[in-house]
């Protein structure tokens, strides 16, 4: 039976918060935000959190903090006043001013979803010290968006599933899923593809559920799709062994030894480079295969090339593959 670590990367609790005193989706009181924020995660807490202004940041820079998932997209649309606190271990992040005056979110390895939601909020209790959120009995905290009101929590796992997709089961899966009120995405959330067969499971909406109930709901079905998936990898290597084998050791060995791959294959061959360790076939770490998922992605790599002055993004992935490669 695989390791349920195997296919579950990551889990997030992301918390939606708006301060009681201000209007919600108001630029004039951006700075304010900014300052609250601040002011709480550098005077009330003994951890560190590092500022990220957004606008005083370049392109890559701020790209690369998404690749991270430490930030959204909504909040990269919002450059010219959003601000990210992203603490030293990089598992905690605030982002200022994206939909919400506060999106606070935690993220940790595997499926730890409780250990996650205990470190966001720990960090709402710390903002809230500075001002209170805008809360009613009735209704739980109230949001930007009607589908956060509540408990204003958003509980996902991203889940590595190359087998269900293979075997074309992500429809019904999707279909299923909606039923419970749960939903499920790529690789960066609402919108994006599922690049390298990566999907987030998330709750749909929070009102009329405790976190708790969130939480046991989203871990339930991502168990289950981690059993759909181990049985699928495990058919497959009894049935169908040397075409698996053989689509996983071309992705190794491309990754080895290509000169040059763009994202969206590389995405494809990190997928089989993954299932191929989960499956003791390629003797790499599948810590050393998630540094990749985020470090050989478009802004990672521009930097990257950048550093070492290679004109071409797409030669310098590669280049940065093999040296992670050859370190395992």
């Amino acid at each position: 039976m695989t390791d349920s670590h195997e296919i579950a990367v990551s889990g997030r609790i992301r918390l939606a918060r708006n301060y009681h005193d201000l209007p919600f989706c108001d630029q004039k009181n951006a700075s304010t935000c900014l300052q609250r924020a601040y002011e709480a995660m550098h005077t009330k807490t003994d951890q560190l959190y590092t500022l990220h202004v957004l606008n005083s940041m370049q392109k890559d820079e701020r790209l690369s903090l998404m690749e991270e998932h430490l930030i959204s997209a909504d909040l990269l649309k919002n450059a010219m006043t959003g601000a990210a606190l992203i603490r030293t271990d990089r598992k905690v992040s605030i982002m200022i001013n994206e939909e919400d005056h506060l999106r606070i979110q935690a993220i940790e390895a595997g499926s730890n979803l409780d250990k996650a939601a205990e470190e966001a909020f720990e960090a709402e209790e710390i903002l809230e010290k500075i001002c209170r959120f805008s809360f009613d009995p009735q209704f739980g905290y109230l949001t930007s968006c009607p589908t956060n009101t509540g408990t204003g929590m958003r509980a996902s796992l991203m889940l590595h599933l190359p087998m269900l997709t293979r075997f074309k089961q992500m429809g019904n899966v999707g279909q299923n899923i909606a039923k419970l009120g749960l939903t499920i995405r790529g690789i960066y959330g609402e919108g994006s593809e599922a690049l390298g067969d990566l999907y987030q499971v998330s709750n749909q909406v929070s009102l009329g559920r405790s976190e708790t109930d969130i939480i046991q709901a989203v871990t339930a079905i991502g168990k289950q799709l981690i059993d759909m998936e181990s049985g699928l990898r495990e058919r497959c290597m009894k049935r169908q062994q040397t075409e698996l084998k053989d689509t996983i050791m071309r992705s190794y060995g491309l990754m080895k030894y290509a000169i040059t791959m763009d994202e969206k294959e590389f995405m494809q061959h990190w997928s089989n480079l993954r299932l191929g360790i989960s499956l003791s076939l390629i003797p790499v770490a599948l810590t050393l295969s998630d540094e990749l998922l985020t470090t050989a992605q478009n802004a990672h790599v521009n930097k990257f090339a950048a550093g070492r002055q290679i004109p071409s993004p797409k030669e310098a992935r590669c280049e940065w593959i093999r040296e992670c490669l050859n370190r395992a």
